[in-house]
């Protein structure tokens, strides 16, 4: 009887922590053994996986048109969308030395943020807009996409997610003069839960100058 109680406990509680959207770590929480098996490997298991989750739905998997969706599931999840994962795919962050002393705001907006919420493994897609104060260096602006492209193909909470983009930058940069903005739809809100349809989620993380409001106010205002 207690151990009944403690699994329907634990239950309740992870179901509780997917509900509130909690963020346990800025990291990814990734297993020190994720990369020893090759995609090929890992489409091939998570293929044979899919298929008893499909066989457990009742669908027929001799027929013609699900035959193949395993496969096509285990390689989507592998190569695309949560190649993120993989740091070997990381893009590389060619920066320029700033010799024409651009020394105001540049911002690249409208960065289409395609995602996976860890908690339901179900869409999140919305808009990055990215700031910064060029000084010593500046960065090629498909960089600034590829950035948000990278770590938005892993599962994701939208929170993690700013702060990875934001921690990159400052790295790629070397300064604190960088404001992310992400607005965003769940469609773990809107398809399932309470399906609220209409709303979206806003995040935000900076440093260095935008810590002034009147900086922020600048960003913020350029968006429009």
């Amino acid at each position: 009887m207690m151990n009944s109680l403690s699994q329907t406990e634990t239950i309740s509680n992870t179901e509780d922590i997917g509900d509130q959207h909690a963020m346990t770590s800025i990291e990814t929480p990734l297993r020190p053994d994720a990369f020893l098996r090759s995609d090929e490997e890992k489409m091939n298991r998570i293929s044979e996986l899919f298929q008893q989750i499909l066989w457990e739905l009742g669908l027929d998997l001799h027929d013609d048109s699900l035959s193949g969706t395993p496969y096509r599931f285990a390689k989507m999840y592998i190569k695309e969308l949560f190649y993120g994962l993989n740091p070997l795919n990381k893009p590389k962050l060619s920066t320029f030395v700033n010799k024409y002393d651009y020394n105001k705001i540049l911002i690249e907006k409208n960065i289409r943020v395609n995602s996976t919420c860890e908690h339901h493994f179900l869409p999140i897609v919305g808009l990055a807009h990215i700031g910064y104060l060029a000084k010593n260096k500046v960065i090629g602006l498909s960089k600034i996409n590829r950035v948000v492209d990278y770590y938005a193909h892993r599962p994701q909470v939208q929170e993690r997610l700013t702060l990875q983009i934001y921690n990159e930058l400052k790295s790629a940069l070397q300064t604190d003069d960088i404001i992310v903005v992400i607005h965003a739809e769940h469609l773990c809100v809107s398809a399932r839960g309470i399906k609220d349809s209409t709303s979206s989620t806003t995040s935000i993380e900076y440093g260095g100058i935008f810590s002034s409001e009147t900086k922020r106010n600048e960003f913020l205002n350029l968006l429009k």
